[in-house]
């Protein structure tokens, strides 16, 4: 997603809460800092889901290795072109 766009639905939502907030309690006060919190909230799961897909895709390249190394290895214990099993 680009970022202008993700800025526009970021400031879309932070402006919807702040007018729900409003409208129901009748505080600006309460609807600044309610708005402040959710903004805050809103940035830590951001960071949390970047922080999830950088270990998603570290997990993934470890266990693509590991498989690229296991691979390997079955290939040279079974298949040495020295040996036949009919012949000897």
């Amino acid at each position: 997603m680009p970022f202008r766009i993700f800025y526009r639905v970021l400031r879309l939502v932070l402006c919807a809460n702040a007018l729900t907030v409003y409208f129901v309690l009748h505080s600006i006060r309460t609807a600044i800092l309610t708005t402040l919190a959710f903004s805050l909230l809103l940035q830590v799961a951001y960071f949390g889901s970047v922080l999830f897909l950088v270990w998603r895709s570290s997990c993934a390249r470890g266990a693509g290795q590991r498989a690229e190394h296991f691979g390997s290895s079955q290939e040279d214990r079974h298949e040495s072109p020295d040996y036949n099993e009919g012949e000897e």
